[in-house]
């Protein structure tokens, strides 16, 4: 690498300008195990472009003025503009094959698991209540009375999916009581489903956030391999999301309910069907009549399965 290009990799710059000259002396011969690049050396001349605006001019003599100041030592001085041209190729090849281009999909829309994810997906149904009985991945356990893990049968064929614990729950130990659960329990039975029978009812969160506030975002991340491996473990025939951050978690959208609503979703191939929270419900009545509709879907869909 010449002094040129580790001035500008030091400036978190590299690549950013390519002499002209470098670039007309690429000659890529490529094969399938090597790359070969031919320059013929040309004589490089540090005059600016006379096209160039004064200021332009002048920066241009300043970073030249920096780059002949610049201390070299034998491992960065270039032995002539064909090795400049070749590492900047190479580079650029590297990030341009279709390997680096799977790793960085990959990367951004399949992260790799890590450790204590990976731990939790090899936990047992009791393996797992005790980890998250014991869990303090956010500073939710400290403010929480007790985790709620969820209620109902593990072996369901219909799994209600929550947002968080309010206070009652917090309290008991148990997903969706009081006047919401009293609610979730009476729309269930509207379809012929009751709660604990070939049901199991489970929350994103595992603990209650202070004041009943809104699930925060790295909260949702500790808690999701819970909820994960619980569907896991469960294969429920359908999956019933229930309020925002439910839908939000499943389906990994952050689209509005009325969007989603109304259709089937899927969670790695297990039907979703989404709808309003029984807590939203409560404060908006007339949307009762939407969240019968997609009891309706849902009645279909575990008739279907």
């Amino acid at each position: 690498m010449n002094r040129r290009a580790l001035i500008l990799n030091e400036l978190g710059l590299n690549p950013v300008w390519v002499r002209h000259e470098v670039l007309a002396q690429l000659q890529v011969i490529e094969e399938p195990s090597s790359i070969t690049v031919v320059a013929q050396p040309t004589p490089v001349t540090n005059t600016p472009n006379p096209h160039f605006s004064p200021i332009a001019q002048a920066a241009h003599q300043r970073m030249e003025a920096t780059i002949a100041t610049a201390p070299e030592t034998p491992s960065q001085v270039a032995k002539g503009p064909s090795q400049e041209a070749a590492a900047i190729h190479q580079v650029l090849k590297a990030r341009n094959t279709p390997a680096a281009r799977q790793v960085a999909l990959t990367s951004e829309n399949t992260p790799q698991l890590d450790q204590r994810t990976q731990h939790i997906m090899q936990l047992d149904w009791d393996q797992l209540q005790q980890a998250v009985r014991e869990c303090t991945a956010c500073e939710l356990c400290q403010t929480r009375t007790q985790t709620v893990f969820g209620v109902g049968d593990p072996q369901a064929q219909l799994l209600v999916v929550g947002e968080a614990p309010g206070a009652d729950e917090d309290a008991q130990g148990e997903p969706f009581v009081g006047k919401a659960g009293k609610l979730l329990d009476n729309m269930l039975a509207s379809i012929g489903q009751r709660r604990g029978q070939k049901i199991f009812i489970a929350n994103v969160l595992k603990c209650r956030p202070p004041a009943n506030r809104n699930p925060q975002a790295h909260e949702v991340a500790q808690c999701a391999p819970f909820l994960a491996r619980q569907i896991e473990l469960i294969a429920p025939k359908v999956l019933y999301a229930s309020g925002r951050f439910a839908i939000q978690s499943l389906l990994n959208n952050d689209a509005p309910i009325s969007a989603q609503r109304g259709k089937i979703h899927q969670y790695r191939q297990v039907p979703v069907v989404v709808s309003y929270h029984p807590a939203y419900l409560l404060r908006n009545m007339p949307d009762k009549a939407k969240a019968w509709q997609d009891l309706l879907l849902l009645k279909s869909q575990l008739n279907e399965q």
